[in-house]
């Protein structure tokens, strides 16, 4: 079981990495655009990397069931 944990946690890192990108390539569309504030698409989706990071970083903690 803790193979599939740990294969999860990698996978988790690398959706992070992806959504980093995403959310980099968001801001210099906006500043390209000129718009100086920062946009509600790249909140979005900087939201959904911290919590990716948060999940990545429980399975490495160890997982520990509630049952």
């Amino acid at each position: 079981m803790d193979e599939h944990i740990e294969a999860i946690a990698a996978d988790l890192e690398s959706l992070s990495e992806r959504l980093g990108d995403v959310s980099v390539q968001l801001l210099r569309e906006a500043v390209e655009n000129g718009e100086t504030k920062r946009p509600a698409n790249e909140r979005k989706v900087s939201q959904a990397r911290r919590a990716v990071d948060k999940a990545a970083r429980i399975l490495d903690g160890g997982f520990q069931s509630s049952i």
